[in-house]
């Protein structure tokens, strides 16, 4: 597979094994279609961040336990993809430009309070979060019951055949 993950753990409160988070959202990605060159990021930050970034781009106070950001990039009219090479009109784009699918942004410290809710492990609810978002990336959303029925399946479809816990 050619999907780029660039992860990093920004926080301190709660041990990430990111090497495990990345190959599970590489997995995901590659179920939900992702072929080629591409490049997501998997970030793990604080509940301070996760707080602003609710507020500013969901308008929610106080942190989550997962945002998605999808980037949706669309060719220009001319059918021309910016910045994808050749030296001017007429000149065929190259193909060897990633595909940018988007950013997962997880707040640890909230997904170790769920866990407790959920009556689960810590690295279950973190392998959740992960699949989740990814979903989000490739437009799965749960605003109505139908489509929260739909991507809670999926959930369980991927994490059945990607995700194993280190606790059975």
């Amino acid at each position: 597979m050619s999907i780029d993950i660039y992860a990093a753990d920004e926080q301190t409160e709660q041990r990430i094994d990111l090497e495990r988070w990345v190959e599970l959202c590489r997995q995901a990605l590659h179920e939900e279609g992702v072929r080629g060159l591409a490049e997501v990021s998997l970030i793990f930050t604080n509940e301070g961040v996760m707080a602003d970034l609710n507020e500013q781009f969901m308008g929610h106070k106080g942190p989550t336990d997962v945002l998605s950001f999808p980037i949706d990039v669309e060719p220009d009219p001319t059918g021309r993809v910016p910045d994808a090479g050749g030296t001017g009109p007429g000149e065929p784009p190259t193909t060897d430009i990633p595909q940018l699918v988007g950013d997962i942004v997880i707040c640890p410290s909230v997904a170790l309070r769920n866990s407790v809710d959920h009556e689960c492990s810590f690295d279950d609810e973190i392998a959740l979060l992960v699949v989740h978002g990814v979903l989000h990336l490739r437009g799965w959303d749960h605003v109505i019951d139908e489509e929260a029925e739909r991507m809670e399946a999926r959930e369980r479809d991927l994490l059945s055949r990607y995700y194993h816990s280190n606790t059975s």
